[in-house]
């Protein structure tokens, strides 16, 4: 046993280890990830409601610990807007001096609840999550980013229930804002816009570094610094165990929140960046990745971190070769924290206002977004309902609703795809499929197939496109249920029913290429067969021997009973 378990570990080290014919470009591809996270962790701390510091050691461990164990490679584990709305959102109404306690328990809670989606294998359910309802949300954050951050772009001291109130009661007191602020954000953002495409990563940091240089000369005091939000320890942060006492329901909520977002973003970041070596990544274990993530980034004073777009892009737009693109990326953060700290406490906090706007400006899907309007009706419901949820609830809340709605768009296009045809036999093997009629003929077989799903509202469906036997006169039903693994308690009602019904005028029930499994759970059910008279045709290799033996025995039955 022992002598099975060493190779497997060894496995393990290998892969981990740094490949020598990517080490350098993974090295020299973590150099632009470290700088342009200075100004995306600081600016996650300010979403998060805490001292921009946190955001930064976030970005530290968060990119190590998810390169040491994700399964794609080339995905970066950091701070995520949504993440960071959803934190803040959650430990809100904490009282400032012990956000910070409140927010590192959070983390630990979100990273624990990915740790046990990975043990428990829930990777296969991010795909329920319809893309409608994820680019409603995103495009609600997005939004909620831009208006939240208006006021401290301003340098106004307004404040709201929601950011889209923030956004209002500026617009409704203009004379809230400060001067010298609306000069250092003004000039921040045309760094952003005019240089966004030349300096690429680069273009962040000069918005926050050459507004925030003029503000120290020019001794503008009334320019609100990182430093008025919170003390800026220097050096690199010691673990710390968090404070059970700051847990709460909103926290909770909050947590399970942020473990949602993560997760379905990680899954579609990991898509959109496959493995050099073209070998598919696990979801489980990119659960468990951003997971360890969060752990390591609580551990150490930080925030939720996940599955970054930006960063994953810019790693892979500078070479990045592995995951030690992703773990460099931490270590060089490490070393810019260490030698620049005291300069961040300085730092002009309308800049990073702006850098907020630009990046949530930047991240809104407009093109997606009209794409699903003009898809379906459920798809626009889903869309606006999910969005306008985000502008005007918690985060948490409008997790769950888009959650909630994700179920109920699955259960009613399910059931909207249900749909019952007729198959004839041609005498060749084969069948002629038309529409179902109806109503039941009277002595005559009736062979029917269902496409959709049985499950729920599918089998209520089913119930009303079924031929009607009222008024007919011993009619013979032949239905298909080939492929189908398993039906639910619904589904037997609904068979239970029809049989009833079809007995009633004298008929009899074929049930034809049920799986075994369902034949058991039929005879354990105990009410299909009970209802009226159901003839049972196990499936076999050959698909359609089961519904021409049931069709060929209903033939004969019927000419009996002449």
């Amino acid at each position: 046993m022992t002598s099975r378990a060493r190779p497997s570990f060894r496995r393990r080290l290998l892969e981990l280890a740094p490949r020598r014919a990517t080490v350098k470009q993974d090295l020299v591809a973590g150099i632009p990830g470290a700088i342009s996270s200075v100004p995306d962790g600081m600016a996650a701390g300010v979403l998060a409601g805490v001292s921009p510091v946190h955001g930064l050691y976030a970005s530290i461990f968060g990119p190590i610990g998810g390169g040491l164990t994700s399964s794609s490679r080339l995905m970066i584990i950091t701070t995520t807007s949504a993440a960071a709305l959803a934190a803040g959102s959650a430990v809100a109404g904490t009282p400032p001096d012990r956000r910070p306690h409140a927010l590192f328990l959070l983390t630990l809670i979100a990273g624990g609840l990915m740790v046990a989606a990975a043990l428990l294998r829930l990777g296969r359910y991010t795909r329920f999550v319809p893309h409608s309802v994820m680019i409603g949300f995103l495009t609600g954050v997005a939004c909620n980013i831009m208006f939240g951050q208006l006021p401290d772009l301003v340098g106004s001291d307004v404040s709201g229930d929601f950011a889209l109130a923030k956004a209002w009661n500026l617009l409704l007191d203009p004379g809230s804002a400060d001067p010298a602020s609306i000069a250092v954000g003004a000039a921040a953002m045309a760094i952003l816009v005019l240089g966004g495409r030349r300096l690429g990563p680069y273009a962040s940091l000069l918005a926050l570094a050459l507004p925030t240089v003029v503000v120290v000369l020019a001794g503008a005091d009334a320019v609100q610094r990182v430093s008025d939000v919170g003390d800026i320890p220097r050096g690199l942060p010691l673990p710390a165990l968090p404070r059970l006492g700051e847990l709460s329901f909103d926290l909770l909520t909050g947590a399970f929140a942020v473990a949602a977002l993560v997760l379905i973003q990680g899954a579609g970041v990991a898509e959109s960046s496959p493995n050099p070596d073209g070998t598919r990544s696990d979801a489980n274990r990119d659960f468990l990745a951003q997971g360890i993530a969060n752990v390591l980034a609580g551990l150490f004073r930080g925030q939720p971190v996940g599955g970054s777009v930006g960063q994953t892009a810019l790693s892979v737009a500078a070479g990045a070769g592995g995951r030690w693109a992703s773990i460099f990326a931490g270590l060089w953060m490490a070393v810019i924290l260490v030698a620049f700290s005291g300069v961040v406490g300085a730092v002009a906090m309308p800049t990073l206002a702006a850098v907020l706007v630009a990046a949530a400006y930047g991240s809104l899907r407009t093109g997606q977004v009209r794409a699903i309007l003009r898809t379906s009706q459920i798809s626009r419901i889903a869309v606006c309902a999910t969005f306008v949820a985000t502008l005007l609830l918690p985060v948490a809340a409008a997790v769950g609703l888009g959650v909630v709605l994700a179920l109920m768009m699955q259960i009613n296009q399910e059931a909207l795809d249900l749909r019952v045809v007729r198959l004839r036999p041609t005498g060749t093997g084969t069948f002629h499929e038309s529409p179902a009629p109806a109503r039941l003929e009277s002595r005559q077989v009736l062979l029917l197939d269902i496409y959709g799903s049985l499950y729920y509202a599918g089998a209520r469906t089913l119930q009303a496109h079924l031929p009607d036997p009222e008024g007919s006169d011993h009619p013979a039903v032949v239905l298909r249920l080939r492929g189908r693994a398993m039906l639910g308690a619904t589904s037997y009602v609904v068979l239970s029913d029809y049989a009833a019904k079809v007995a009633a005028v004298g008929g009899r029930l074929y049930l034809a290429g049920l799986d075994p499994a369902v034949i058991t759970q039929l005879r354990r059910n105990r009410t299909v067969e009970h209802a009226g008279d159901v003839v049972l045709f196990e499936a076999t290799d050959v698909v359609g021997e089961a519904s021409l033996g049931a069709y060929t025995e209903a033939e004969e039955w019927l000419a009996a009973q002449r």
